[in-house]
């Protein structure tokens, strides 16, 4: 059984897709009482105590929908809500409304849809609107007017995988023209499944004749179609109807070509023509196109779009549910309280002037039924990878799949009966060759994670560049993401045996028509290519190059001559050839000194996010970010979006802010307090040597000079440790003797726990140490400030909350700051 809440759900209409398809409502929560009773004419509710009719910015109606979710949760035994869809008012931020500005209360009615979400925790949840809905602006939980992109993002990211999407849903469910925001989040327990995966899919719109063109005709004013009294002609002031029957096919009435057959008004005996603000009013329709969009005034001729392509009216409410894919089995009404078709006329008229504003308003304000269906059906068939690391392992060995061609035959007699996903993971592990170049299997919440923050891009063709394709990993979510478009995706990689077994998976589980994939073995840091492309999304490899001859050929032409790990040269590589760039690389990027040309050449660009993974990307004990920037001209005012995995929190900051620092470094975590600390401190006082000869082989457990260690560093002394500490006899060949004596201070090399003591005499430090040297005295109220909480927090920020890249270095050792 899947469950789901519904909140600001007018009359039903939308989740009544959801009801068609089995799952239950929990509870529902509408303002109006009118629209609460057709939703109970439907039967939407598992109980009758569900429909809550009440503001939902009240702390009893909060409380009601509340305890209603508690009891039913009881009731069912059930842990979880499986899905909360909100369609909160969007007066605010329509294109229709022109008091836009007084509208900061309303739009704040959003926030209560996010409040719910971050009590309730379902598992999924949905939010439509406006295409201007994320723009608009609202006050958040926190009291802060904010960008309700912000505020979705700031308070649920924590927990949930998000995807918005402005789209005309006449391409994903609707049967009429209707751009609306669709935001979807995925609880990120929900393994294997992302936002992009419960999007509709797309396909061609429908035409109008296609939707309601077999319909009876409907010709005299006010007549009703003999067997449906939902298909009327809906009587309008007698004084109109020449000018609507003389209405060109295709045309506004405003293009009639005499004053008397315009829109007008009489004033002294005069022909006065009314105003044509927008050129939709008065507008006949037509067969060939999409059906237009539907209003709330959708009764109105002088509205938008609204008169039939052939009868002289405004489209029937039959016809409007028919454009948004309601199902003639929904009910305004119980059936015992419409009129039968054979009714007298004065008695459907009766009718129809008592029910048709509200049926029309509720029409207006829905969500196409076939949307939130097909959302529905998604989440029934989620395609879960269903096998664990030591199964796949074991599935390897037992069918040798070490070996291409037992590889490519077990895909081709298997890959109906395993999921996309654990077909893929296998056919990675698999690879023999992938620790010698580097390659790791890349799940599809971090693919996701690393293609969601790309930009929409307008052009109905994309070009898109995997440099480092592997088996594919990321093909999926990237057709998701810019489904509807004719993509072109190029494919590369240094493994032959990658690009066949990526060419096959591709041809099994993503056939389309609108994709064409590109294959390509090739070095990429070495493709001669002439290509531009729209989007480069990847995870290129981490390794050090250390053949000279081939490293100069990977450095030709680039920033960085710093540095022989090739996923630099990605970066840089792939700055030149996209407008826009997604990969995922390791952490140091953000403070390494190798890599300060790399960063340098980023912050020329616009930085659009970040995700801090620390090592919970892969594997592999590895810390990784993935950067997504465009390349194409910059913003002036540049935010950059950040999610930290290790912190659990999103937020922004100013590209300058976090790029341009003292400490020639990126501070993803830098704050206010932050800048507090950093006034009260004098910094680049101390250089840093670290001693890279000593090894176990020159160390025992006597001697003449003592070998200081990390674990023997403490607050402000070196601590005796048993069968641990260490001794050399001679130091004449290391680097080290120079500071024998000296006044000088250890701290730890790798950790995020810093602390100082001072050299002792007789003794010199292994590199598991870093010696810091300066010019001045150091004090010991600074060796005792190193230890302490404030210094501890503000060198975690530093290092950016770092677990593994925390070498001390010529960047780093500049974090060490004395108090003024």
């Amino acid at each position: 059984m899947l469950t789901y809440v519904s909140l600001f759900s007018s009359a039903g209409v939308g989740c009544f897709g959801l009801k068609e398809i089995g799952f239950k409502c929990i509870a529902t929560a509408e303002l109006l009482e009118k629209r609460i009773k057709i939703q109970q004419y439907n039967q939407k509710c598992e109980y009758d105590s569900g429909y809550i009719c009440g503001d939902l910015t009240e702390h009893k109606t909060h409380d009601t929908l509340y305890s209603e979710i508690a009891s039913f949760k009881a009731k069912k035994k059930i842990k979880d809500i499986d899905l909360v869809v909100a369609t909160p008012p969007c007066q605010g931020m329509s294109v229709a409304n022109h008091k836009k500005n007084q509208e900061l209360g309303r739009n704040s009615l959003v926030v209560e849809s996010l409040r719910i979400v971050k009590d309730q925790q379902p598992k999924f949840f949905i939010f439509e609107n406006v295409s201007a809905f994320l723009k608009s602006i609202c006050t958040d939980l926190d009291g802060v007017d904010k960008p309700i992109r912000e505020a979705i993002h700031s308070n649920l990211a924590p927990d949930y995988l998000i995807e918005s999407k402005v789209i005309n849903l006449k391409n994903y469910g609707a049967n009429s023209s209707r751009t609306r925001t669709l935001v979807i989040g995925v609880r990120r327990d929900q393994k294997g499944v992302t936002p992009l995966d419960l999007y509709p899919d797309f396909r061609p719109e429908k035409t109008l004749h296609e939707v309601i063109g077999h319909l009876p005709s409907l010709k005299t004013m006010g007549e009703f179609c003999e067997d449906d009294i939902f298909h009327s002609f809906r009587p309008y002031k007698e004084d109109m109807y020449p000018w609507i029957k003389a209405t060109p096919y295709g045309k506004s009435a405003f293009d009639n070509p005499e004053d008397h057959l315009k829109p007008h008004k009489v004033v002294d005996g005069e022909i006065v023509v009314n105003q044509s603000k927008n050129g939709d009013k008065y507008q006949r329709q037509v067969w060939e196109k999409v059906a237009p969009c539907i209003h709330t005034r959708n009764d109105c001729l002088p509205s938008q779009n609204t008169v039939h392509p052939i009868d002289d009216r405004a489209f029937s409410i039959r016809e409007l549910m028919l454009m948004m894919s309601i199902p003639s089995t929904f009910q305004w009404l119980p059936n015992s309280m419409v009129p039968a078709n054979s009714a007298d006329y004065e008695t459907k008229f009766q009718f129809r002037k008592k029910t048709e504003f509200t049926i029309r308003q509720c029409l207006g304000e829905a969500v196409p039924t076939a949307v939130f269906g097909e959302i529905g059906q998604k989440i029934q068939q989620i395609d879960a990878p269903k096998l664990s690391k030591k199964q796949i392992d074991q599935t390897i060995k037992q069918h040798h799949l070490e070996q291409i061609d037992h590889l490519c035959e077990f895909i081709e007699l298997n890959w109906r009966n395993y999921t996309r996903q654990d077909m893929f993971k296998i056919c990675e592990l698999a690879n023999a060759e992938r620790l010698h170049t580097a390659a790791y299997y890349t799940d599809q919440e971090i693919c996701f994670s690393a293609i969601s923050p790309l930009p929409d891009i307008s052009a109905e063709e994309v070009r898109i560049l995997e440099p480092s394709v592997g088996v594919g990993n990321f093909l999926h979510q990237i057709v998701k993401k810019y489904q509807g478009k004719r993509l072109i995706i190029d494919c590369v990689d240094i493994n032959k045996d990658s690009i066949k077994l990526c060419q096959l998976l591709v041809e099994k589980y993503l056939p389309s028509d609108s994709v064409t994939f590109n294959f390509y073995h090739e070095d990429f840091l070495l493709w001669d290519t002439k290509k531009k492309y729209d989007v480069v999304i990847g995870n290129p490899p981490y390794m050090k190059i250390k053949d000279s001859e081939l490293l100069s050929m990977y450095r030709r032409g680039l920033s960085n001559q710093n540095t022989n790990n090739i996923f630099s040269f990605f970066i840089e590589k792939c700055s030149q050839l996209a407008k826009h760039v997604s990969l995922i690389v390791p952490k140091a990027l953000l403070n390494a000194p190798e890599y300060i040309k790399t960063r340098n050449l980023l912050e020329s660009y616009t930085l659009l996010h970040i995700n801090d993974y620390n090592e919970k990307a892969f594997d592999v004990k590895i810390e990784t970010v993935s950067i997504t920037f465009s390349t194409i001209k910059s913003k002036k005012d540049k935010k950059v979006t950040v999610y930290s995995y290790l912190n659990k929190q999103f937020f922004s900051l100013d590209q300058e802010y976090l790029t341009h620092t003292f400490f020639n470094s990126w501070l993803l975590y830098r704050n206010d307090w932050f800048d507090e600390i950093f006034e009260t401190l004098t910094f680049g006082k101390f250089k840093v040597f670290r001693d890279r000869q000593i090894t176990k082989q020159h160390t025992k457990a006597s001697g003449k000079y003592r070998v200081i260690k990390s674990r023997n560093i403490g607050n402000g002394e070196i601590k005796n440790i048993e069968d641990y500490d260490c001794y050399v006899d001679d130091i004449g060949d290391f680097a080290v003797k120079k500071y024998l004596d000296s006044d000088v201070i250890l701290v730890p090399n790798l950790t995020y726990n810093p602390r100082a003591a001072r050299l002792p005499k007789g003794s010199i430090a292994d590199g598991s140490a870093a010696i810091l040297y300066s010019i001045d005295k150091v004090r010991d109220e600074d060796i005792e400030y190193f230890s302490s909480s404030e210094f501890n927090h503000f060198y975690r920020i530093a290092r950016n909350y770092g677990t593994r890249s925390m070498n001390i270095d010529s960047v780093s050792v500049n974090y060490f700051g004395v108090k003024i």
